[in-house]
């Protein structure tokens, strides 16, 4: 195995990858609850962990503990506040607004995020003798977050081995699909319904269909709109 390879997969693939253990980065989303699916079919075991870090609503929490709960998998949340004190922004203050700029990333941009939250999921995994993570970045629909992109993903992998002297593997399923198609692949793994009703991806803490109104949820509908139509059209 190339220790630094990183699994970005366009499509979906059945059957299991291999017997080891991943851990999962799980906010209770679309993405990231599609992520946990797609893991369920490939490794023998799958650990979820959330991070706690005073987000704008406190069912994000909630529902990922809900969901873990159903599809029986192992769950940790880990206090994160600090990165709330450090990067104030949309996500984490009732009084900042959400705005997109152009040339600029959203005010829901949450510095440093992913590169705490993937850093100290290996540490959590080291301690299951995991050697893979898996999070739900995409770069094709990343909204202008700069560590949604592919090339953060490697670097960091690099990073992460070389400083735990411990070969993990980031797997990112979603990086090179549109919303549309990440709709697709959580219908092939059968669990389209439950993602569209059971998810919160919405910025005013809106489970399923959201408040229709943030850009999570326009970006979230447009992709799911768009998946439909391909769907209705190919059986006809």
């Amino acid at each position: 195995m190339n220790l630094f390879l990183l699994s970005n997969e366009k499509k979906k693939g059945r059957g299991k990858m291999n017997k080891e253990k991943a851990v999962v980065v799980f906010s209770g989303g679309q993405d990231s609850t599609t992520c946990l699916f797609w893991a369920q079919q490939r490794f023998d075991e799958v650990i979820a962990v959330t991070f706690d870090y005073g987000q704008r609503h406190r069912l994000e929490l909630e529902c990922a503990t809900e969901i873990a709960n159903e599809l029986n998998i192992p769950h940790h949340t880990l206090d994160m506040s600090l990165l709330n004190q450090l990067a104030p922004n949309a996500l984490t203050r009732q009084d900042i607004e959400i705005t997109e700029k152009d040339g600029e990333p959203p005010s829901t941009f949450v510095e440093g995020r992913n590169l705490l939250f993937l850093s100290f999921a290996a540490v959590l995994a080291k301690q299951y003798n995991a050697r893979h993570l898996v999070t739900g970045v995409c770069e094709t629909d990343f909204s202008g977050y700069p560590d949604c992109r592919d090339v953060f993903i490697k670097s960091l992998n690099v990073t992460l081995n070389l400083s735990m002297d411990y070969s993990f593997v980031i797997h990112t399923p979603l990086m090179w699909l549109d919303k549309a198609e990440t709709w697709e692949l959580a219908d092939d793994l059968g669990a389209f319904d439950y993602v569209r009703e059971r998810t919160l991806t919405c910025y005013n803490g809106i489970k399923g269909s959201g408040c229709g109104e943030c850009p999570a949820c326009k970006l979230r509908q447009n992709g799911l709109s768009k998946y439909l139509a391909k769907k209705e059209a190919g059986s006809k």
